[in-house]
């Protein structure tokens, strides 16, 4: 179906900011339409099929911690596969496990001799993920904001832990390794992990996206659909020009920057990841490998270990990732080294560099930015709250909230 003239909202881009405010606004009655440039639901969050294995743009994960995911979300519906609250280490050669004891008692003697510090700091690690997982967020946003790698120096949690578990952990999901993100954002997103599971949807992460499009008129979704100018009242497609009551632009922080003159929104951070298939997993738990000191990858997993869906026929799939553009070739020895195969059995499946994968998080933390631009323009996306998940998702629910102000103001004008 073609993009219609007229339209109450306009909602620029498919992701899940975008999903998440046009699902609200069609709930409340909006006659909205949702036009994505791209032949997908879910933005950021796409899934292809290689070779019978399901592989998803980068490693992503989905973590039932996010408030967001617990309340709009259809969870066992997306039947999921879940990675173990932890991490591999190798250090000297030595394998290290680093679980959860509380989802996993049965790990905690490993944990307990596992090289990252004394007791006192074991101890350390389980006090901060404790207060981060149940103070209450307004109180840990209040708290005084530093790095990350401050934050936590200042936990006690000591230099092994920070340098052969915090660091390489932290940067596959900030996509940094300096640890100079927030620290409230550190905070936060600690927070989820001690409350909810880390896992893959049975069809990819892409999944997540199409649930939440499935709640949409499929007549009012629009893919293969750029838009070339957004102005007050109207989107100008290579259909025609879409005119509306409110416009909301819901596209990656680079195409709303170019679509919003002025806008401040960029995402610097970027991964490579390289796919590879063994014969068997070589590991018995569903846990992240980190990378060691000096090597280019900071995570390794098998996938299929979680999410057995993943491959077609019951062989391993393999996910590494680099913060800079690598070549399979660069990076081979090192993931078969960090799993301990020899590189025979490593065969490459495909690679792929993600630009723009998401927004900086650098103090001071820019939580709830604004989205309403005047004029009847609003933009959202995690580059307007946390670069995740939660941030979009969140983005879009406070977006719809701020077009129905405008366009369903209260009795009485309250």
């Amino acid at each position: 179906m073609s993009v219609p003239v007229r339209a109450e909202v306009v909602v620029v881009g498919a992701g899940l900011a975008g999903l998440s405010a046009a699902i609200r606004l069609a709930d409340a009655g909006c006659d909205v339409h949702v036009v994505e440039a791209g032949g997908h639901a879910g933005g950021r969050l796409a899934t292809d099929r290689v070779d019978g294995f399901v592989v998803d743009r980068g490693f992503q994960v989905l973590n039932t911690g996010y408030p967001r995911v617990a309340a709009d979300l259809d969870v066992p519906a997306l039947d999921m596969g879940f990675f173990w609250p932890g991490a591999v280490l190798r250090v000297d050669g030595r394998v290290s496990r680093v679980v959860d004891p509380r989802r996993h008692p049965a790990t905690a003697p490993a944990t307990l001799r596992a090289p990252i510090g004394s007791l006192v700091a074991k101890a350390a690690i389980a006090v901060y993920s404790a207060q981060a997982g149940y103070t209450p967020v307004d109180r840990l946003l209040r708290q005084p904001e530093t790095s990350a790698e401050v934050r936590l120096n200042a936990a006690g949690v000591g230099t092994e832990a920070v340098e052969r578990f915090f660091r390489p952990f932290l940067a596959g999901v900030l996509l940094e390794s300096r640890l100079e993100t927030s620290s409230r954002y550190l905070d936060l997103l600690w927070r989820s992990f001690a409350r909810g599971r880390t896992g893959l949807p049975a069809r990819g992460l892409q999944a997540v996206g199409e649930q939440l499009a499935a709640r949409l008129d499929p007549q009012r979704l629009h893919l293969h659909s750029r838009v070339s100018e957004v102005a007050p009242g109207r989107v100008t497609t290579a259909e025609g020009t879409v005119r509306a009551d409110a416009v909301v632009v819901a596209t990656d922080p680079d195409t709303a920057a170019a679509l919003l003159p002025g806008l401040d929104a960029a995402a610097p951070r970027q991964v490579t990841t390289h796919l590879h298939v063994l014969p068997t997993s070589p590991w018995r738990d569903p846990l992240i490998v980190l990378g060691t000191p000096g090597g280019r990858v900071v995570n390794s997993v098998v996938l299929t270990d979680a999410q057995p869906a993943y491959s077609p026929d019951g062989r391993a799939l393999v996910s590494s990732s680099t913060l800079e553009p690598t070549s399979e070739a660069e990076v081979r020895e090192e993931v078969a080294r960090l799993h301990g195969v020899p590189t025979t059995e490593l065969a490459h499946l495909t690679s792929v560099t993600v630009p723009g994968a998401q927004p900086a998080a650098l103090p001071p933390l820019q939580l709830r930015r604004p989205v309403d631009l005047g004029d009847g323009v609003y933009v959202c996306g995690d580059h307007r709250d946390t670069p995740s998940i939660q941030g979009a998702m969140a983005s879009g629910a406070r977006t719809a909230r701020a077009v129905l102000r405008s366009l369903r103001p209260p009795a009485g004008g309250a």
